[in-house]
């Protein structure tokens, strides 16, 4: 009986030492990706440059969210907004879409925003609806109705602008990013605020 078991301890312990020389020493959880990746914190600051990063797609989110929420809790009722593009205005490529779809996701998580389906979308809830009701493959009483979507009550939408400036070994680089959100049928702005950043390098 000792012997047996002992037998398959040795090669319990085998098989770990072979996992562990193919795989490496991985905790649980920890992705292994090879010695030449590092995962990092995605929240770390990041400064590599001071080209538009990930610190600043975060702060301003986070910011605008946190703005938008403390605007929508003074309505009865959570408000239907839609998000229109986000104008790049700067001199650098900046994936403006990224930003905005940060800040819905933020709102909707707070509870305090519902969000209809926006421009860039249509096309594919369109699509939908489409297939569900002139394919012939859906049963009539459990598709989606066309004429049933409901229609934003506000508008969101903004621009991100840029001023760089270089002086010796120094460039400093100036954002500004605003935001509005427009009553659709009345046509007035409830809602402006904005996010100021600054970075500045030296060669």
């Amino acid at each position: 009986m000792y012997a047996t078991l002992h037998s398959h301890q040795l090669r319990y312990t085998a098989l770990c030492a072979l996992c562990a020389t193919l795989f490496g020493c991985a905790t649980p959880g920890t992705p292994t990706v090879g010695s030449n990746v590092q995962y990092g914190d995605a929240k770390a600051v990041e400064q590599v440059t001071n080209e538009f990063g990930s610190t600043d797609l975060q702060t301003i989110a986070e910011s605008m969210a946190r703005s938008l929420a403390q605007s929508a809790s003074g309505y009865k009722s959570k408000p239907l907004v839609t998000f229109a593009d986000v104008k790049n205005k700067t001199s650098e490529y900046i994936d403006t879409r990224s930003i905005s779809d940060s800040i819905r996701t933020q709102l909707i998580k707070s509870g305090t925003m519902r969000f209809a389906t926006d421009i860039d979308a249509m096309q594919n809830q369109t699509d939908e609806l489409t297939r569900q009701n002139n394919s012939g493959l859906y049963k009539k009483s459990a598709t989606a109705k066309v004429g049933k979507m409901q229609g934003a009550q506000y508008r969101i939408e903004g621009n991100i602008t840029s001023i760089v400036k270089r002086g010796g070994d120094v460039k400093d680089v100036y954002y500004k990013f605003s935001l509005i959100m427009t009553d659709i049928e009345a046509g007035t702005i409830e809602w402006a605020d904005e996010k100021e950043i600054r970075k500045t390098s030296r060669r």
